[in-house]
């Protein structure tokens, strides 16, 4: 099974379903980020600092497995020259669909984010990936791709879930129950078939565990220094309330 393309279909079917992650802001919200007044998330609630933009005003902005109709339109308005790069034909068709009705310049790549060969190197200046590479079987290319393509002294903007949240059993983890159950590294695919094929059935995405060492330090090996975080909470009943199953993290790369 091709992993890649399994998880570019179905975030194209959670759009069509109207995941939360992929329905486009109003025009209201864009109309306030072209007055300076906006804020975007990397985990479900916390918004990101504004310190850990600086001015975006005419930098170049890679929204990286970010589409959706959210954050990238939301870069575009507030004076920043945005590239969206996400797999999903249904993810980018909403960030051109928020570009167009509020008169927005955005470009959109598709491909899969450890692999940027369709971008230069050295041709931005932040990088803003969101809780996303839980769909990717590895996390280190992720790094050294978005490495090679920010330019000395730009900014990474990462969103993670954490390791710990995959232990747990998907069905009372959903009901604010932890009821262990996962051997760690995890992978959607080690779920006997059939249980597997009704979690597709249900998300139509796999997703996978990362260490805090592939996650962090796989950044700082790809010439980045951490410079800030913060962890984050998901909505009371969705998940249980006893830990915080996200961390936003800011790194800098080295020139």
């Amino acid at each position: 099974m091709n992993v890649n393309e399994l998880n570019r279909e179905g975030w194209n079917r959670r759009a069509a379903e109207a995941d939360i992650w992929t329905r486009p802001f109003d025009s209201e919200t864009i109309a306030r980020a072209r007055k300076g007044d906006w804020e975007v998330v990397l985990t479900p609630l916390k918004p990101v600092p504004r310190s850990w933009f600086g001015d975006i005003v005419g930098k170049d902005v890679l929204g990286l497995a970010s589409g959706g109709g959210q954050q990238v339109p939301i870069f575009a308005a507030a004076g920043a020259n945005v590239t969206s790069f996400d797999a999903s034909d249904a993810q980018h068709a909403a960030d051109r669909m928020v570009a167009d009705r509020e008169g927005l310049s955005v470009r959109t790549v598709q491909g899969y984010m450890h692999d940027l060969s369709a971008l230069d190197d050295d041709s931005f200046d932040l990088i803003f990936h969101p809780c996303s590479n839980s769909y990717a079987p590895e996390v280190v290319p992720v790094w050294r791709e978005c490495a090679r393509v920010l330019r000395p002294g730009g900014v990474l903007l990462v969103g993670i879930t954490k390791l710990e949240v995959f232990i747990f059993d998907l069905e009372p983890w959903e009901r604010g129950e932890l009821v262990p159950r996962h051997k760690l590294p995890y992978s959607d695919f080690d779920l006997p078939k059939e249980e597997l094929d009704l979690l597709l059935a249900r998300d139509h995405t796999a997703s996978f565990s990362h260490t805090l060492e592939t996650q962090l330090a796989g950044q700082m090996a790809a010439g980045f220094m951490m410079t800030d975080l913060f962890e984050d909470f998901e909505p009371e009943g969705e998940a249980p309330q006893l830990f915080a199953p996200y961390i936003a993290t800011r790194a800098v790369l080295q020139s």
